[in-house]
């Protein structure tokens, strides 16, 4: 039986695309998604922040929304997520439905990555609570700073979530589409240090850092490491994304600062390539000398971004995901990504989570757009996951 109203939930899509919401600013959204929870019938002790955000680097509003229904019936808690927070091109957006699409009316993203998910997540409440629909105990978990290195996710407490079996991450565009394992990244930054001089008078006394940058992003590019890397079978990136320094043309640049990422699907290949990165900078520096023997120094840093994850298909996860697509006549098409998502951290945290789609497209440029038809399938899907586990 069918109990979505469609039309209610693509009017909660729109209110919640016509929020702002960037990363670390994420209150707004979570004042709309409490009041209409509240609303729909949810008691105030059901909802709670967590201090994630104390951890966050940077300035955060609030933590992680984080809301927990009481079951109708016994069964394991399932838990169901998804992301608050947008990128900045969203700044400004005015959402507008054209035919069977949501898109923004001016030069702005459109902010279904991952609105299209809190209105999943909303909608799944206010119809189980409105229709009295029987369930088991859920989780809904709403984070902040996905976008900027899927912090929430990172610093939240998995003894906050009520100890689900499975999760339900929605973070994706078609709803037949199950991601089931992901990417592993690090992050890395470095400083260089090279030797002041005057670049027209006496440039031999100095040490140049954008030359040891120059030297050390060409070797570790000609070794195969950078860009799309392909090894004895196995495909990886890397990117040099951030250089900032240098003041003026006429001084030999002494200080540089550089910022990049490398992603695998593979852990230990993961390593090789940040450590053929670092390498190449060490070997750079110790290149580049002034006339009276001094050479570049650098600091180099990594950071475990996210960890790559794999689900067996025949996790009960992707079981459960894949009787509730058949029920509703879609394919289920599992799926490894190359990109990085809350479900990263949900998976290494305890809590067998695939990705869902519903119905976000192009996300981060102007051309985003949230397709209705899929948004509503993937409420139907969330539906469907519940009943089926309230059996």
């Amino acid at each position: 039986m069918n109990h979505l109203n469609e039309e209610q939930a693509t009017q909660t899509l729109m209110d919640l695309l016509a929020v702002p919401g960037l990363s670390g600013r994420e209150r707004q959204v979570a004042d709309l998604i409490i009041r209409r929870l509240i609303e729909a019938g949810c008691k105030p002790d059901w909802i709670m922040e967590d201090d994630a955000h104390t951890r966050i680097p940077g300035d955060f509003e609030m933590g992680n929304l984080i809301v927990k229904l009481p079951g109708t019936v016994d069964g394991p808690r399932l838990m169901f997520a998804g992301h608050m927070d947008t990128v900045p091109l969203v700044r400004g957006v005015e959402p507008v439905r054209k035919g069977n699409r949501i898109v923004p009316k001016g030069p702005t993203a459109l902010g279904a990555d991952n609105r299209t998910a809190c209105g999943v997540l909303l909608t799944l409440v206010e119809t189980l609570l409105r229709e009295n629909l029987p369930h088991p105990p859920l989780t809904l978990l709403f984070t902040v700073g996905e976008e900027i290195g899927l912090w929430g996710a990172k610093e939240m407490n998995p003894a906050d979530l009520g100890h689900p079996a499975m999760g339900f991450n929605i973070d994706s565009g078609d709803p037949e589409e199950v991601v089931i394992g992901a990417i592993g990244a690090h992050r890395w930054d470095v400083e260089i240090r090279g030797a002041a001089a005057h670049a027209g008078v006496h440039p031999e006394r100095g040490v140049s850092a954008i030359l040891i940058a120059a030297k050390a992003i060409n070797r570790f590019s000609e070794q195969g490491y950078f860009g799309l890397i392909e090894k004895d079978g196995r495909k990886s990136t890397s990117n040099v994304g951030v250089i900032q320094g240098g003041e003026a043309t006429n001084q030999v640049t002494d200080r540089l600062h550089i910022r990049g990422e490398s992603r695998s699907h593979d852990p230990e290949f993961l390593k090789e390539i940040t450590a053929a990165i670092e390498n190449a900078f060490l070997e750079a520096a110790a290149s580049v000398a002034s006339t009276d023997g001094r050479t570049g120094k650098i600091t180099f840093n990594r950071q475990e971004d996210y960890h790559a994850f794999k689900i067996s298909e025949d996790e009960p996860v992707v079981a459960r995901t894949r009787a509730a697509q058949e029920a509703l006549g879609i394919t289920c098409r599992p799926h490894v990504t190359n990109g990085g998502l809350d479900a990263n951290f949900f998976n290494v945290k305890g809590v067998p989570t695939v990705t869902l789609g519903a119905g976000q497209h192009n996300p981060h440029t102007p051309e985003e757009y949230a397709d209705v038809d899929e948004y509503l399938t993937c409420c139907r899907l969330a539906l469907r996951i519940v009943a089926d586990s309230a059996q």
